[in-house]
């Protein structure tokens, strides 16, 4: 399984456009692994997660084929992960496509969002719940509640195939007790999770700090969910959370945790 990291920021993405913060300057000044783009990724070149508002430069700059995806799979509604305007442009008069090639999963909010928009829209949308099982194509996905926003379903996604479970954790929260009984009888070979906050912790529990992932990945190992040589890579870093590339790969990199950035490849 091919996962690749199309975005690792957050909201604002980093350098944040109308910031002046330490982290934003650096990545202005530096370029390179700083520069992130809103959350988004690939798997295997047809499993599309987040549609967000740098979709279309991450497709040019990744040279990805949009037209290739059989699966858009939304994790919930706030706008850095669910732009669902750009869905129209799948169809005619855009393309010459009449119906639109990607089913597009989502929870109850994301797909009353999309059929309020464009009814009667000639799209697949099939409503997805955390902790319930599905089949797509020759993959067995798993939606797990993300401790995130209360008024939606908002979920992670575990995403099976051929013997590997890669779990893509972003706006994760430190999980209630419920998903990590969930967990207890997962085997993952990948986990991509989110560190949105950084050294800087807040109180709103929706995102989670580097302790907390480290604390996450250390209870995930406990559990043997995660084995050693199981990969571990972050996401949805944030310029509030005053760490840069390479600050984050100091703090992280001892405990086992790769620091990801926009365009990395990972096999699984």
């Amino acid at each position: 399984m091919e996962i690749l990291l199309q975005g690792t920021g957050s909201a604002d993405g980093i350098p944040a456009m109308f910031a002046d913060s330490r982290v934003s300057r650096y990545a202005r000044h530096f370029g390179g692994k700083d520069i992130r783009s809103r959350s988004a990724a690939l798997i295997d070149g047809q499993l599309k997660i987040d549609l967000g508002p740098d979709s279309f430069m991450q497709a040019i700059r990744d040279k990805i084929e949009p037209r290739e995806w059989t699966s858009i799979f939304f994790t919930h509604t706030h706008d850095d992960h669910f732009t669902y305007q750009e869905l129209q442009y799948m169809l005619f008069p855009f393309t010459d496509l009449e119906f639109a090639p990607a089913t597009i999963y989502g929870n109850a909010n994301v797909l009353s969002g999309i059929s309020d928009f464009y009814q009667d829209w000639p799209f697949e949308l099939v409503e997805i719940k955390s902790f319930e099982t599905f089949d797509h194509a020759e993959y067995k996905i798993t939606p797990i509640s993300a401790h995130h926003r209360p008024e939606e379903d908002c979920v992670n996604y575990i995403y099976q195939n051929s013997g590997k479970s890669l779990l893509y954790g972003t706006d994760t929260g430190y999980w209630r007790e419920q998903t990590w009984e969930f967990l207890k009888d997962f085997k993952l070979d990948g986990l991509v999770i989110e560190c949105t906050e950084g050294r800087v912790p807040t109180t709103y529990q929706g995102h989670m700090d580097c302790q907390e992932v480290m604390q996450t990945v250390e209870r995930l190992r406990n559990m043997g969910v995660l084995s050693n040589h199981s990969t571990v890579v972050t996401t949805h870093h944030s310029h509030v959370g005053d760490l840069t590339h390479n600050e984050l790969e100091e703090v992280l990199s001892p405990h086992g945790i790769l620091v990801g950035y926009d365009g990395l490849s990972l096999s699984i």
